[in-house]
């Protein structure tokens, strides 16, 4: 980085790390609300409030109809999200939150890939979904579209192998996460 008063142009990746909003620790936070309109809202309005961009979210129901699970990931330091945990507990309608340790949680995500497939490259692409242990979710003429659930290595990698053939729309879910072993998220 230059010296103050310099004219030395910093790029995108230096000017966020002397900001300090790239840490590298993935966080994966489990909140379970009470299943009311504006939680989500009021939620990710605290987060983007504190500097922090969320990269997924998923919302879904639980077993209890009156129950949901946010499950946000983001990057962050440790001390930043435990003042946004603070502040979290103290919203009415937030019931429990965790900030699972990526060792003791099982995450998972879902992709839909639809590919350019014509003649040889057809069975080439269905063998790769097979190989990532995908599904096939629709055929057409000209196109197939794969279905591929796993971590987020999986997702890229299955992504960087189809991309040569002809990625024509990719859509990402998002992970949901949940911890190892009898302990409840």
């Amino acid at each position: 980085m230059g010296e103050p008063g310099t004219k030395e142009l910093l790029s995108l990746d230096e000017l966020n790390a002397a900001v300090g909003f790239r840490t590298g620790r993935k966080h994966v936070v489990s909140i379970l609300v009470e299943n009311r309109p504006g939680v989500l809202t009021r939620i990710a309005g605290l987060f983007a409030r504190r500097g922090f961009n969320i990269q997924t979210l998923t919302v879904g129901p639980t077993a209890d109809d009156d129950v949901s699970r946010i499950t946000l990931t983001l990057d962050g330091a440790v001390q930043p999200i435990d003042q946004v945990t603070k502040q979290l507990h103290k919203l009415v309608n937030v019931l429990k939150i965790r900030d699972l340790e990526p060792a003791g949680t099982v995450t998972r995500e879902l992709a839909l890939f639809k590919v350019a497939a014509e003649g040889d490259s057809r069975s080439e692409l269905l063998q790769l979904c097979e190989v990532f242990r995908g599904h096939v979710v629709d055929v057409t003429k000209r196109s197939v579209v794969l279905e591929i659930t796993g971590d987020d290595e999986k997702i890229e990698a299955f992504e960087q192998v189809v991309r040569p053939y002809g990625l024509i729309e990719m859509m990402r879910t998002g992970e949901i996460a949940m911890s190892r072993g009898r302990g409840e998220t």
